[in-house]
């Protein structure tokens, strides 16, 4: 096992835990607080476990050397994973958000609000700190995973900071006009969550979609590459044709067709042309490999493998 699947499996490891001890505080707490908006964290937390589960044993597969059997290797296992959990989360939302609503039509739900607020806000301050703690972690590691555990632990501390605060305030309506909404506070905050974090899952689902489905990266991306390819290329009098740009779990594939002016090409421009642009590139995106391929002006520009994008 190399070091960086070792450090890449610590800082999953880490969730992972700190993963399970919110899932079991939150559920206790939701049993005796009544808590449904705890029960609803709970349940998010729970199904993230499910998933960092499937990694851990599937990391090592990420690692493994492409070869003529796995061309793109297993890279785009993790991209299918990320799929699964996307579409796991919008499930679980969706179902536990139709429950909620269901109890909360049917009279509410009343809960001790500084109780909560003060449950929540301790959940940030831990938040804060494992967010913290595995930032510094993958600071030298590219991994979609890791990235979306951030994502993760950056929307529960938000979460956490943003219910005690509301549930702070709401502790002050018994003593207004307001009161006959305390009932319905807790459940309308659990919606509220669920509908804040189902854009992050959204776009999380089409991220990785593109990637299982070889779908071309984001126009910005496209950009660079090309901006990166004319440059380095000019001076060979190389010019790009085609480019064919495509990405896999944490790795970037990326082929630039190119045509020559001159009836001969010099395989020592060649391979000083592929070495400058695999650098320059590997400035800009990590985990990235670039080949230059020659081209004709008879060959049609659409690249053979997935469509390209003209030069």
């Amino acid at each position: 096992m190399s070091h960086t699947e070792k450090k890449e499996q610590s800082v999953l490891w880490l969730s992972f835990y700190a993963g399970l001890l919110f899932a079991a505080a939150e559920f206790v707490f939701s049993i005796f607080s009544g808590s449904q908006s705890a029960l609803m964290d709970a349940v998010y937390d729970a199904s993230e476990l499910v998933f960092i589960v499937f990694i851990l044993f599937l990391t090592p597969l990420f690692y493994k050397p492409i070869s003529e059997k796995y061309p793109y290797g297993f890279f785009q296992i993790e991209s299918i994973i990320l799929m699964i959990k996307g579409v796991m989360m919008l499930s679980v939302t969706f179902s536990v958000s139709a429950d909620i609503i269901g109890k909360a039509l049917s009279g509410g739900n009343h809960v001790n609000a500084q109780q909560v607020a003060v449950f929540q806000a301790v959940l940030g301050t831990c938040s804060v700190l494992i967010y913290w703690v595995m930032k510094r972690k993958n600071r030298v590691l590219s991994s979609p995973t890791i990235q979306a555990e951030l994502l993760g632990w950056k929307l529960d501390t938000c979460y956490s900071f943003g219910l005690s605060l509301a549930f702070f305030a709401s502790s002050f309506l018994a003593k207004t006009p307001l009161k006959f909404l305390t009932p319905y506070f807790d459940p309308l905050m659990a919606v509220v969550v669920a509908a804040l974090m189902l854009p992050e899952n959204l776009r999380m689902l089409w991220a990785a979609i593109k990637d299982v489905f070889l779908f071309s990266p984001d126009q910005e991306m496209l950009d660079q590459v090309k901006t990166v390819s004319t440059q380095v290329l000019e001076p060979y009098r190389f010019t790009p044709a085609f480019f064919d740009i495509i990405r896999t779990g944490r790795f970037l594939w990326i082929s630039v067709y190119f045509t020559i002016s001159e009836d001969t090409l010099r395989v020592a421009d060649l391979s000083a042309a592929t070495k400058q642009i695999n650098h320059q590139l590997s400035m800009l995106f990590e985990n990235c490999v670039c080949e230059l391929i020659p081209s004709t002006d008879e060959m049609p520009r659409q690249s053979p493998r997935s469509g390209g994008m003209p030069g």
